[in-house]
């Protein structure tokens, strides 16, 4: 029983946290939070027997942290609420009222109080809201540039204000962007980085608090910029190299960007590394790597003593509009939608060979390597497993001398790859940077970009002066996703395609989603309904799934197609890219209730639509020949991906793949009101398949061919034709035993067998699934630490698209998906297979949704599943179905 004196505590934590929620307009999707706070108020008091103020205290900051973390997975709430709490907070000033937020708390509640306040506030120092006064019509501030320097070549600059503040400001924000990019700094410390690829309809900026790292009286604004010219990676897109800082509000306009600001034109940056793709006989597309002269390097440029004197004034090339305004844009503005990329610091556990005795205290940060002068080094480093950081090298002394680090996903012998943790007879080729030390102390080398790898290779020559190396690190970096979800099993195996399966979305997803790290950055259609579907399933987290739907509407091209990938300098046009382009807002229409933004896309849809309905062969009702690059799947059948029939007319696959997106296109006409679109869709999809089917399916070989010749078959002609409905529903379970056993046919690899998953799941077959992860074991056989592109041998080591396991571990396995648009109800139907026991969890709008299953003898199934408060659905197993609520419940069949 309840005791009283908690009642009017727990009605200001109601009020509290429902005034949060009304104020950062979140509505009902996340009413259960006020519950879970409910909840976790009474554990801490009754576990802790705290007095009830103080825990009222301290449970309303913990219900603003849940609130944040809720809030976290949709930008459109994110910033208000963290806002508010931002607001709140700094107003409070922790230090000011310390004896008022710390009275009657015990002192290990007190440090549990801090951090808590600290962390809270540390998110708000970045997740600030722009202005609205600034998102109409044009900055007062101004794109400046160095007037000495090309303005569309490569180079390196460094800009800077001085000025003073009566005191330490509570907050101070502004807004920041720059071409290519840009590294901001305040008094020394680097604050954050951007801006968040895009193009230059939505060149996007940065709103950032800076308070934290201000101080009464002299300061010092700074930002590194950088534009790699014809060199920069094909994703930069660029107009050319500028700087633009706008101040939030009065306070803030003292830093907008004009002639007050200097600028200095570091030459002693160079590029380096610019013939990767010729060495490596590879496509790679990342850019350039960095020589850096440390002689030519202004050392302390970014701190509070540098004199910067000699530099020049900044140059104005005019105004900054934002979307919607101006006449003669450069670039046009639009807030940043996605969180600041994460940074943590990440070891380098071991040395692979060298010539030099490194000792692990080296490894660990806490002792130097000396080399010794006129000398040459060779150090291979191990990370043990594929990252994605920026290395930060420190040296000292070491006049004369030349550092090359060398980054690599694996090791080669005549390129070709083999274990990946084979060392005899392998040797290092991949990107590099030199770094040339210029004989001064604590000298800190980091590359302007990110660099992949798994080895790292140092090749040093000293000259008269030995070198003093006083630390290697990496900082990891990537979107800041959390993962909310996980999974076990009776075979611990899985575990390993879990961990590795999530290394390999992570590495795979900045600013936009990568196909690759290593190798291009660049985000495809076909790899990002996969990564995106990944990210909701384990992270919760829609804001990447989000831009990226919008980046590839805003690649559109006259012709009605979206490009095959986007942001991307180089046309390149992939038309069934664009089906699942169609595909993804079908995936976020879904498991996301959001009507608004899908709404605004279905014209574009319809244009995708209307393209390949003009490329139909009115005589077979099958498509004619295609433009453009039909890709498919990198299988040895397919000339450069591309399968039978994709140019000279009637490919079953790409017939098929249209069929499939237009009832998936059927779906979202039918939702947003327009039944006359959604009922011709479907009339052409059934067309298809009845015309495609009878051209292309061969009764005798029990599978359907490539073309209507005949001549070819492959998996993905059978996978997409059951996929699409083409094949009669009785017979689709043989035709997909049929091309699972004839190795006759061109294989699916790890990027299509996606779809394979697809197809068993709708012909009644998932519990095959778990005998079809052979090529994700086979991958970690060969010592793999992220999914491949392909199966051997492979070009990238790391593809998100081959990361689907982390998405069909929990949708197939246990069965979790959507039972309605919106993921408004849930429909679960386990497919354990071999399995005996299953355990998942993932993240929905409105909760964790969580399963633990055991089998029960041949055909029965034992265990619980909990929903989210407000949310229903229904469990399917072996034929029968029951009704599930929310909450906790027993399975018993």
């Amino acid at each position: 029983m309840m005791r009283t004196a908690v009642l009017p505590d727990f009605l200001f934590l109601l009020a509290s946290a429902r005034g949060l929620l009304s104020l950062a307009y979140i509505g009902p999707r996340y009413a259960a939070l006020v519950s879970h706070s409910l909840v976790l108020y009474t554990a801490v008091l009754y576990l802790t027997a705290m007095p009830v103020k103080a825990c009222s205290r301290i449970l309303f900051l913990v219900s603003c942290a849940q609130i944040l973390g809720y809030m976290a997975p949709d930008n459109r709430l994110m910033a208000p609420g963290q806002v508010l709490v931002g607001r709140v907070l700094l107003a409070l000033r922790y230090r000011r009222y310390e004896h008022v937020m710390f009275k009657d708390l015990a002192p290990h509640m007190k440090k549990l109080f801090t951090s808590a306040l600290c962390l809270l506030g540390c998110i708000a120092a970045w997740a600030q809201q722009v202005n609205p006064a600034l998102l109409n019509g044009q900055w007062p501030a101004a794109w400046i540039y160095c007037a000495s320097a090309p303005v569309r070549d490569y180079g390196v600059f460094h800009f800077r204000k001085t000025f003073e503040l009566p005191s330490k400001p509570t907050s101070f924000v502004v807004n920041v962007s720059a071409d290519n990019r840009y590294r901001l700094f305040v008094n020394g410390t680097p604050v954050c980085s951007g801006p968040a690829r895009g193009d230059l309809y939505n060149w996007y900026f940065e709103t950032v608090d800076i308070a934290p790292y201000l101080q009464s009286g002299r300061n010092v604004i700074a930002a590194l910029v950088w534009n790699m010219g014809i060199d920069a990676p094909v994703a930069q897109v660029s107009n050319q190299t500028g700087f633009v800082l706008q101040g939030n509000g009065e306070a803030e306009k003292i830093l907008n960007t004009n002639a007050s600001w200097k600028v200095l034109h570091n030459k002693a940056y160079t590029p380096c590394s610019q013939d990767n793709g010729p060495r490596l006989h590879s496509y790679m597309v990342i850019g350039p790597g960095d020589r850096v002269n440390g002689a030519a390097y202004p050392w302390g440029w970014e701190q509070t003593s540098y004199n910067d004197n000699s530099w020049e004034a900044a140059k104005s090339m005019g105004g900054a509009p934002v979307a919607g305004y101006g006449t003669d844009n450069r670039w046009t503005l639009v807030p940043r939608s996605i969180p600041l990329m994460a940074e943590s610091l990440q070891r380098i556990p071991k040395v692979a060979r060298s010539s030099e005795a490194v000792s692990d205290g080296f490894l660990s940060g806490k002792s130097s390597l000396t080399i010794a002068p006129n000398k040459t080094v060779r150090i291979l480093l191990d990370q043990t497993f594929n990252t994605v950081a920026y290395p930060e090298l420190l040296v000292s002394q070491g006049a004369g001398s030349s550092i090359q680090l060398t980054y690599a996903e694996a090791l080669y012998n005549n390129f070709r790859k083999a274990h990946r943790d084979q060392l005899e007879g392998m040797e290092i080729m991949g990107n590099y940077d030199i770094f040339q030390p210029d004989g001064g102390d604590k000298r800190l080398f980091r590359p302007l970009w990110l660099r992949t790898f798994r080895y790292l290779q140092l090749d040093i020559t000293t000259g008269a002066q030995p070198l003093v190396l006083h630390d290697l690190r990496g900082m990891y970096t990537g979107y800041p996703f959390e993962a909310k979800a996980s999974f076990t099993s009776n075979d611990a195996s899985l575990q390993d395609i879990w961990t590795v399966g999530w290394r390999t979305a992570r590495l795979c997803a900045g600013e936009t989603y990568y196909d690759c790290p290593y190798y291009e950055q660049l985000q495809y259609e076909g790899d990002t309904r996969i990564q995106a579907l990944i990210s909701l399933y384990v992270a919760g987290d829609d804001r990447l799934m989000r831009k990226a739907i919008h980046d590839f509407y805003c690649s559109r091209v006259p012709e009605g197609l979206t490009q095959g990938r986007y942001p991307s300098n180089r046309l390149q046009v992939i038309p069934p890219f664009s089906l699942f382009w169609v595909s993804m807002l079908h995936d976020y229409w879904m498991h996301r209730k959001d009507d608004q933004f899908v709404r605004q896309y279905l014209t574009a849809m319809t244009g995708v639509l209307d393209w390949y309905q003009r490329h139909l062969d009115t005589k077979k009702q099958m498509l004619g020949p295609m433009k453009w690059w039909n890709f498919t799947d990198w299988n040895a059948a397919f000339p450069n991906g591309t399968p039978d029939g994709a140019t000279d007319g009637n490919s079953s696959i790409l017939s098929l793949h249209y069929a499939y997106t237009l009832q998936q296109a059927a779906d979202l006409y039918a939702a947003y009101g327009q039944p006359a679109a959604a009922a011709k869709a479907r009339s052409q999809a059934a067309a298809l398949n009845r015309a495609t089917y009878a051209a292309c399916f061969n009764v005798a070989r029990n599978a359907m061919a490539n073309t209507p010749e005949q001549q070819t078959y492959s998996q993905h002609a059978g996978i997409i034709a059951v996929l699409a409905g083409a094949i009669p529903t009785n017979k689709e379970q043989k035709v997909l035993l049929t091309l699972m056993s004839d190795s006759t046919m061109s294989q699916a690899t790890a990027y299509y067998r996606f779809y394979l998953m697809r197809a068993l799941k709708k012909a009644g077959m998932a519990d095959r699934y778990y005998s079809q992860l052979k090529p994700w074991r086979d991958m970690l056989a060969l010592g793999l630490t992220t999914f491949a592109e392909k199966e051997e041998p492979t070009r990238s080591d790391c593809h998100a698209w081959s990361a689907s396991p982390n998405y069909d571990f929990l949708a197939t396995i246990c069965g979790i998906m959507p039972g309605s648009p919106g993921f408004a109800t849930v429909r679960i139907a386990p497919a354990l297979g071999e399995l005996t026991e299953v355990k998942g969890s993932m993240p929905h709008p409105a909760g964790m949704i969580t399963v633990a299953l055991q089998r029960k003898g041949v055909a029965g199934i034992t265990g619980n599943v909990t929903l989210p408060p407000g949310v229903t659905g229904e469990f399917s197993w072996k034929g029968k179905t029951i009704k599930l609520v929310s909450g906790q419940q027993q399975i018993q069949q």
